[in-house]
């Protein structure tokens, strides 16, 4: 019978980054994407509104899909001595209440950027003005532009996923740590 993940939201760009990588550790997995709320304001302002955010979406898609495994992911951004850095959260629940915690990189928002999101501005409409698009976030997202697509959104927030992953991945590992 194939693992059941369910996923905390109907964004492509989200769905896409938790297919990459659990398709690597259960290839034959079911991913369920549900809307859900996030608990937290439209546009984090901190790693721990983020978390908690990440933290509500999993646990809410999990309980609603009674899947395996409930992932959610949360975009926002950090004060940083370098300035405001983009960054995301995935968490990753099982019905056990067991969790994994995992983040995408950080990256600096030019001044420009952040001074909007200071005075109140969501990312993802601040995005789709300046590059003159629709719904940037649901494609290669902020990352995107901002690293020439070096980098986008799915393979950032994957970065997460899989860091988020490890403890159901690796139980053995984890177990022999807390018996320590």
């Amino acid at each position: 019978m194939p693992v059941k993940i369910a996923v905390g939201s109907t964004n492509p760009a989200k769905i896409a980054a938790v297919r990459q990588v659990v398709a690597q550790v259960w290839p034959d997995c079911q991913l369920l994407p549900c809307d859900v709320p996030t608990g937290v304001s439209a546009m984090p302002l901190s790693d721990a509104e983020c978390i908690a955010g990440a933290r509500n979406r999993a646990a809410a898609a999990r309980r609603q899909t009674q899947a395996d495994l409930g992932v959610g992911l949360e975009g926002g951004v950090q004060a940083e001595p370098v300035g405001l850095v983009l960054t995301a959260w995935a968490v990753v629940v099982d019905s056990s209440g067991q969790e994994g915690v995992g983040s995408s990189g950080r990256l600096p928002l030019p001044p420009f950027i952040a001074v909007q999101i200071h005075q109140g501005a969501e990312l993802g409409p601040v995005m789709d003005e300046l590059l003159g698009e629709t719904n940037v976030k649901h494609k290669d997202g902020a990352v995107g532009a901002l690293t020439n697509g070096l980098i986008n959104r799915r393979d950032a927030l994957a970065m997460a996923v899989a860091y988020a992953l490890a403890p159901f991945i690796t139980p053995h590992f984890y177990r022999q740590l807390a018996n320590q």
